[in-house]
């Protein structure tokens, strides 16, 4: 399996914290040096491993965020 290269440009929230340290996180992510996306999930401290997440378009977020806003 190829080595999977990201890059986190900006870290938009840090949404919890487990006993662990493990966070889950909002990032603006460039995954193997492509155009960077918005990705939730959670990592290890100091980013050295991670676990399954989501990553968005600018637009799927702001269709995410309309959709979220509607529930309250």
């Amino acid at each position: 399996m190829a080595e999977l290269k990201y890059e986190i440009k900006e870290t938009v929230a840090v949404l919890s914290e487990s006993s662990k340290g493990w966070t889950k996180e909002l990032n603006l992510i460039s995954w193997n040096g492509r155009e960077p996306k918005y990705d939730l999930r959670d990592w290890a401290p100091n980013h050295e491993k991670m676990g399954k997440g989501v990553t968005l378009t600018k637009d799927e977020l702001d269709k995410l965020i309309e959709v979220l806003s509607e529930l309250k």
